[in-house]
């Protein structure tokens, strides 16, 4: 019986599971590179915002630790598309909302085993007011978009659901 009990926590330990995730046996550190912002109309400070937020999300829902000098998995962002686009429209040109809209792609690599590599687009989009300023809301949809897209490509990452 202690037999079958030492075999089964060992195959258990093959795989830490931590608040419903899956870390690869093995990875300890990550590290979040800073992303590229391809799109021209995205303010200049989205980058650090969503580096910090996918670090934090990390940090608070798995045991791994930051580094940056020998990781063993990287997260390599790409801001492929921040637009505002008029939605709901109604009569006399006259629009209800706006829509802020975000792509990320995340390149995700794990130096200890290269078939969980991957490459992935993640979206959320925030509609608003059309009569407030994007200026006056911006920093609290992108924390809501940008929660939402880490959320998700935390999942896929780290999830085998």
């Amino acid at each position: 019986m202690r037999y079958f009990i030492l075999t089964f926590i060992l195959f258990l330990s093959s795989c830490l599971s931590f608040k419903g995730i899956t870390i690869p046996q093995g990875v300890k550190t990550f590290y979040v590179e800073p992303p590229v912002i391809s799109e021209r109309n995205a303010p200049p400070e989205i980058g650090q915002i969503f580096m910090e937020t996918l670090r934090l999300k990390i940090r608070q829902q798995s045991n791994l630790i930051f580094d940056d000098s020998d990781p063993h998995v990287i997260f390599s962002p790409v801001i492929s598309r921040y637009s505002v686009n008029a939605v709901a429209p109604q009569d006399g040109d006259i629009v209800a909302f706006n829509r802020l809209d975000v792509s990320v792609t995340i390149d995700y690599e794990n130096t200890l085993n290269e078939e969980d590599n991957f490459s992935k687009s993640f979206s959320a989009f925030q509609d608003f007011n059309a009569t407030e300023s994007l200026q006056a809301l911006e920093e609290g949809l992108i924390e809501i978009i940008f929660d939402d897209i880490t959320e998700r490509a935390f999942n896929e990452t780290f999830s085998d659901w």
